[in-house]
């Protein structure tokens, strides 16, 4: 992965419109699968920066 400022412009909204999809669903299997969805991108988004960061290419942003 050689963009990975890219990358994480795409996993932190992706994550952030789950968490609003999880929050505006009423069927609690929804709920709980868009939960896991915006968690698991926020935890990619987080080990991407970790790696563009050592690799130097990377801002924090959070």
């Amino acid at each position: 992965m050689k963009d990975y400022q890219t990358h994480l412009e795409k996993l932190r909204p992706d994550a952030a419109e789950c968490a609003l999809i999880r929050d505006l669903a009423t069927d609690p299997a929804k709920r709980e699968l868009f939960d896991r969805l915006a968690v698991h991108l926020g935890s990619l988004a987080n080990e991407v920066e970790q790696a563009g960061l050592r690799a130097g290419q990377c801002q924090s942003i959070g």
